[in-house]
């Protein structure tokens, strides 16, 4: 058993091709041996195209993606997907979820920040650009939420790769969580 150098003792492997040595992850990588499970939730607030994108990445990056939307007729118009529905986050949210708010103009984005917060979910945060107001402030404060609690809403989200679309906005967010979880400086800062 060879050190990778970071504490841990990792069974080293050669590649036949190049003769290089590598380890487990290097073993995932290659698709020669499953990611290891892991028990994490990526909740999706509010059917966007943004949580199209987001739940889809986050499904082929482990998660087990579910869109939160707690108006039934948007629920009902939302593209079918691999994730799971739900009207709140009521039972989902928890240490083990990540929570992203992907519409920052609805009414309900208050009572949604409030019961993650509340239920002690991982991490939450909301889309938004840093240079406006961020509406999750005041709506929140207006819920009576201490402002100890406000200031855990991770706003903006996601990796600063300059994200324009959808996709791109959904593909930083996903890569920032990761990083996160990983305590890897991948990027929530701007």
């Amino acid at each position: 058993m060879a050190s990778s150098g970071h504490g841990d003792s990792l069974d080293r492997r050669e590649h036949s091709h190049d003769h290089h040595v590598h380890d487990d992850s290097c073993a995932v990588a290659h698709g020669t041996v499953p990611a290891p499970a892991q028990d994490k939730v990526l909740a999706a607030v509010f059917a966007t195209p943004v949580a199209s994108y987001l739940l889809r990445y986050g499904a082929d990056a482990g998660y087990r993606a579910v869109l939160v939307e707690p108006d039934p007729e948007r629920a009902k118009a939302a593209p079918a997907g691999d994730f799971e529905l739900a009207d709140s986050l009521d039972g989902l949210a928890d240490g083990r979820t990540d929570v992203v708010v992907t519409d920052h103009h609805r009414p309900e984005l208050g009572v949604q920040l409030r019961d993650a917060l509340a239920a002690g979910a991982r991490w939450v945060g909301i889309m938004g650009n840093p240079r406006h107001e961020a509406p999750h402030v005041a709506a929140l404060t207006e819920l009576g939420v201490p402002a100890s609690e406000v200031s855990k809403v991770h706003r903006p989200i996601g990796v600063n790769i300059g994200s324009r679309t959808p996709a791109e906005i959904a593909i930083a967010t996903v890569a920032g969580l990761i990083a996160d979880r990983n305590a890897k400086p991948g990027g929530f800062a701007f």
